[in-house]
């Protein structure tokens, strides 16, 4: 007999997707003087911290904050005021402006949680450690895309990678825990872990998982293992007994893991859809790329006599 699954919150999930869908969007931020998205540096920072001894809870409440406040600020993040002159105070006002944009779409207790979590973005903490050499090969390893069985696959570029992924379902796990009656650091673990196999196996989406077969789950189970064994024990233990909850959607992390990567796979299609039908009258209206300021009338006039 088959378990009736419980309904996700209707009515949350419609309230706090406009703002997963911003966070989602720090995939595609970068910055000229680090590598990689702010979503993959926020997943190798994660792993550091997790590795060094951090609290995972700690952890996950801090990136939490920091892609609530990237969502708004783009790249412009605690160091980077830090290293541009704020002070302490004035860097933690800045980020604090950020998130109050978004946090009131959460629940009020995740909100509480990433307010509180807000100085840690300005002092860490935690000493700077190496990451797992899985960290730096999800990085590199780009994800399929939609695929569908005995059909050609849809190459959309640029494509995201898996450390991408990983945080962002990480992430919005954390956040949609509240809702879901989930642990946040477990939801956060999950969402981190959950793809450790392709460190090693190529992505070819569910297609290419159709035409493995049998053999699928006991190679993605071995390379899995391969992965946690880089991990320290006690947090290998840990990241390992969340991964039950994956087969599943009938506890709230079940619940809490399958919303946030089904959020995240879905938002992924929506913003190459947005991307594809841009037009320059989003940009001109609806974003005010030419806004206001005292020279706003001279610039209309130069794109008049353009023609623009």
């Amino acid at each position: 007999m088959t378990t009736a699954l419980a309904a996700p919150p209707v009515d949350r999930l419609a309230a706090v997707t406009p703002t997963l869908r911003q966070v989602g969007d720090l995939k595609r931020v970068r910055v000229a003087h680090a590598e990689g998205s702010v979503a993959e540096r926020s997943f190798a920072r994660s792993w550091a911290a997790l590795v060094g001894g951090a609290d995972p809870a700690t952890v996950a409440d801090r990136e939490c904050a920091a892609a609530l406040a990237g969502a708004r600020l783009g790249g412009v993040d605690a160091a980077t005021l830090l290293a541009c002159g704020l002070d302490a105070t004035e860097v933690e006002t800045v980020l604090a402006r950020a998130v109050d944009e978004l946090v009131g779409s959460l629940h009020p207790s995740t909100g509480r949680r990433v307010r509180a979590a807000l100085p840690r973005l300005v002092t860490p903490g935690e000493p700077d450690v190496p990451v797992p050499p899985f960290v730096t090969a999800l990085r590199r390893q780009p994800r399929a895309g939609a695929t569908a069985a005995g059909r050609p696959r849809l190459v959309v570029e640029p494509a995201e990678n898996h450390a991408e992924h990983c945080w962002a379902v990480a992430v919005y796990g954390a956040l949609l825990a509240d809702d879901t009656g989930a642990d946040p650091a477990e939801a956060f673990l999950l969402g981190l872990a959950h793809h450790l196999h392709n460190a090693r196996l190529p992505d070819a989406g569910f297609a290419g998982e159709l035409l493995l077969g049998a053999y699928l789950e006991p190679m993605t189970s071995r390379l899995t293992d391969g992965e946690l064994a880089e991990l320290p024990a006690g947090l290998a233990a840990r990241v390992t007994a969340t991964m039950a909850s994956r087969v599943d959607a009938e506890t709230p992390l079940g619940r809490t893991f399958h919303a946030a990567d089904v959020l995240d796979r879905v938002l992924q299609v929506h913003h190459h859809a947005r991307a594809a039908a841009f037009t320059v009258e989003q940009a001109l209206v609806d974003l005010a790329l030419v806004h206001d300021g005292p020279v706003v009338d001279y610039h209309r006039a130069v794109l008049r006599a353009a023609g623009l």
